[in-house]
């Protein structure tokens, strides 16, 4: 078969997308661009909000009207929440987030008999993790390695509980082994990504802490393969944390903490499990351990009963925060949750209006963050050709670009720091 894949959502489903291009390829199959002709077009959906679910509802449309006669098949966190939904979309293969190794299965047999398939499990009975191949099939500088899934937080505006089920985690031997293997294949940077991976080990035998598990891959690496981290739940970072984190050099100094709002009523109506006194420990931890560490974050803006009052105290707090960068979306209601009952759902046009002011102050704290390398010489992991100029990351995730007259796709070099335009670095490589 020649297959195209389409990928909405977060690096997890990116991450199982790449597993089952592998395996599609590993069985004698062809990958194709999505937009082209194939036999069999498989889209893995997103179901975080409810604009997530109209993405995955189009990409499914479309791909149905440009080709008729293909196989549909759809995965993911959509119809794993809402299968009804997908049913009525013409699809041909329904499947959910478990057992992708077997969905290879139903594609194939979907694609000899054409019956329609509907393949879904309940995803609380998980209880084993389901290990896939790691890395991607082209010659990428970055590799994604899943150590973990599900999640058991239940934050009031979320759905992702339901769709993951409970926490399964990929042994400490099994994180190791992976991540020598994506070394060995020659990628130079591996983020340790999941669903809530703060939550590692909490299913494994004696509760091993998530910071043993990036100990335990950073000394397996050599010194020059950079280990970045997923999102952090803010409780994670505690100084034994920071100790240890510290001592691992090609651990990156990035740290992206779960905020979602600076004001504590608004932390509690989201059944956050911190406030923001406790974040901001964690941010203080970090800057006392690490020199100028990238601090990320995401915000939602508009949570129902949010009031201006309570919006300046986020404001406030973003500021207090200096962060390097920030993700800021407008609250969306997910039809399903606890969230989208709750009084005092704030108009679009509001939400809208604080996104933008939130923005302009996260545009600001970054320009303010990444100024202060000018002049300084960094490394640089060089991934992509742009324009005439090449594109990487520092290790505190800030992107430079520089002119080169050889290719340094997936070169690790030293940049003196001349500029900066926008959101990105300027340098000259040494």
């Amino acid at each position: 078969m020649k297959i195209a894949f389409y990928t909405l959502g977060c690096k997890v489903n990116q991450y199982e997308t790449q597993a089952l291009e592998q395996l599609a390829v590993q069985r004698g199959h062809a990958l194709v661009p999505f937009e082209g002709e194939a036999d069999a077009y498989v889209i893995n959906t997103c179901t975080v909000t409810a604009v997530s679910d109209r993405k995955s509802r189009q990409v499914i449309r479309r791909a149905r009207k440009a080709a008729p006669d293909a196989v549909i098949a759809v995965c993911g966190c959509y119809p794993q929440t809402h299968p009804e939904d997908v049913e009525q979309l013409g699809v041909d293969l329904i499947s959910g987030t478990g057992d992708r190794t077997g969905f290879v299965d139903l594609l194939e047999r979907e694609w000899r008999e054409r019956q329609p398939i509907t393949a879904l499990d309940d995803a609380f009975q998980r209880r084993a993790f389901e290990s896939l191949p790691a890395g991607g099939l082209e010659g990428r500088t970055r590799a994604m390695l899943k150590i973990q899934d599900g999640c058991v937080n239940f934050c009031s505006y979320c759905i992702i509980p339901y769709a993951r089920g409970r926490i399964r985690s990929l042994p400490l031997d099994g994180c190791v082994r992976q991540a020598v293997e994506l070394e060995r294949e020659g990628y130079r940077e591996i983020v340790l990504t999941g669903i809530e991976i703060s939550s590692w080990g909490q299913d494994l035998e004696g509760k091993p802490e998530l910071i043993s598990a990036i100990e335990a891959i950073c000394q397996a690496l050599s010194p020059d393969t950079r280990v970045r981290l997923g999102s952090l739940e803010p409780r994670t970072i505690t100084p034994d944390f920071c100790a240890r984190a510290a001592g691992l050099g090609n651990l990156c100094p990035h740290f992206h903490l779960s905020m979602q709002s600076g004001c504590d009523a608004v932390l509690a109506r989201m059944n956050r499990k911190y406030d923001s006194a406790r974040y901001y420990e964690s941010v203080k931890l970090l800057r006392e351990a690490y020199d100028r560490p990238g601090i990320t974050t995401d915000l939602i803006v508009g949570f129902p009963g949010e009031t201006e009052e309570e919006f300046q105290e986020t404001l406030a707090f973003i500021q207090k925060c200096a962060f390097s960068a920030m993700h800021i979306f407008p609250y969306s209601k997910r039809p399903g949750t606890p969230a989208a009952k709750m009084p005092g759902q704030v108009p679009r046009a509001v939400k809208e209006e604080r996104a933008r002011r939130a923005a302009g102050i996260a545009r600001a704290m970054q320009e303010a963050y990444l100024d202060s390398f000018v002049g300084e010489t960094v490394p640089v992991l060089f991934e992509e050709e742009r324009e005439g100029l090449w594109r990487g990351h520092t290790t505190r995730y800030c992107e430079v670009t520089a002119p080169s007259a050889q290719p340094l796709h997936n070169q690790l070099r030293s940049v003196r720091i001349t500029g900066r335009t926008g959101a990105a670095l300027q340098g000259a490589v040494l």
